[in-house]
């Protein structure tokens, strides 16, 4: 297994595409196929690291310090001694806070640094009175949110990320996170992926289908793709008998579409955000390619919604960035009967099963 590891791994770093998006189930193989590219790309650099990772061993180095003895009282999470840590001094709250925005956190937080500067940071305790700074522990989502956002801001740091700048190397910093917050954490990488894909390498894998199929949208069919389509390389990771294997995504292996049904299915029972109506128009848009029309309005024609130029005027309106940048709004109650229209007249006319 390792060996072919590092023959997908050397396919990875040969592929010409800046940018590699690559869908796998969970116990695939991408944490290992993660470090598989770290060594190959080192082996190729004269043995010194060429990029960047987020990756399962990154959420590792985060442990929480109970203070079980204390009643909690210093609870803390913990941030391990790395080599990451001799860069820690080129962070502050505010750079944390400022990747932190859009996902609208309760808490506010401190880092206790280490007695010794050259281990930086020692831990990070969370409150929520700013006056008395009860320490709390916050959730298993929020802790990923945030040390997703401390990755965020370490990979803005030149000493370290100026550096090792072939490539960057994004794996799952989804697990844990609810709908919501990973359509949030997809326009987090997006961001990113506009900051640095001329400039250098990179990657991201997931387990996560509607975060595959968000990126897939933006990068190579969406408002935004003319510059990172032909730039982009779609990929899924197969693992069979322990034999790794890179495919093309197609109709028939990777129908992500019903993913997405399902998840709005969920929603529209539950509670309906704006973002919701994204979702809604990718489902569209896949729909629509697969019967051979660019246009998602050709699916409203077809599945016989009255006014179909209005209804792509609110799809597209609400697709555009700025309207999901804070994406905290439930839907209005037009937008919530529209939408419960389209996605019963889909159900309706196509039959799915999900």
């Amino acid at each position: 297994m390792a060996e072919n590891q590092s023959d997908i791994a050397k396919q990875l770093f040969e592929h010409q595409e800046n940018i590699i998006l690559m869908y796998a189930f969970n116990a695939t193989g991408k944490t290992r196929l993660s470090v598989a590219y770290k060594d190959y790309s080192k082996s190729e650099n004269d043995g010194n690291h060429a990029g960047v990772y987020y990756n399962a061993f990154s959420e590792d180095l985060f442990q929480w310090e109970n203070d079980e003895d204390n009643n909690n009282e210093n609870i803390a999470l913990k941030i391990n001694f790395s080599s990451l840590s001799q860069f820690h001094s080129f962070l502050d709250v505010k750079d944390i806070e400022e990747k932190l925005a859009i996902y609208n956190p309760k808490y506010k937080f401190d880092f206790n640094l280490d007695d010794n500067p050259e281990r930086g940071i020692e831990s990070v305790t969370f409150f929520i009175d700013e006056e008395n700074k009860t320490p709390i522990k916050i959730s298993r989502g929020e802790e990923r949110i945030f040390v997703w956002c401390f990755f965020l801001a370490l990979f803005e740091v030149e000493t370290w990320a100026g550096e090792q700048d072939a490539h960057l190397f994004i794996d799952d910093p989804v697990s844990s996170l609810d709908e919501h917050n990973i359509f949030i954490t997809a326009e987090s990488i997006f961001d990113l992926i506009e900051k640095s894909y001329l400039k250098k390498r990179i990657i991201i894998s997931t387990h996560h289908i509607g975060l595959f199929s968000i990126l897939f949208n933006w990068l190579k069919k969406g408002d935004r793709s003319a510059k990172y389509k032909e730039l982009t390389k779609a990929c899924i990771l197969s693992n069979k008998n322990g034999d790794l294997e890179l495919k093309n995504p197609s109709g028939d292996v990777f129908l992500y579409h019903l993913h997405l049904l399902q998840t709005l299915d969920e929603a529209r029972k539950e509670q309906l955000y704006k973002f919701h109506i994204v979702l809604l128009r990718q489902v569209l848009e896949n729909i629509a390619s697969f019967l051979g029309s660019p246009r998602p309005g050709f699916v409203l024609s077809e599945i016989g919604l009255d006014d179909t130029a209005m209804a792509m005027d609110m799809l597209n309106s609400l697709s555009h960035k700025n309207a999901y940048q804070f994406q905290v709004n439930v839907m209005s109650e037009g937008e919530e009967t529209l939408f419960n229209e389209i996605f019963g007249k889909l159900l309706t006319k196509y039959n799915f099963k999900f």
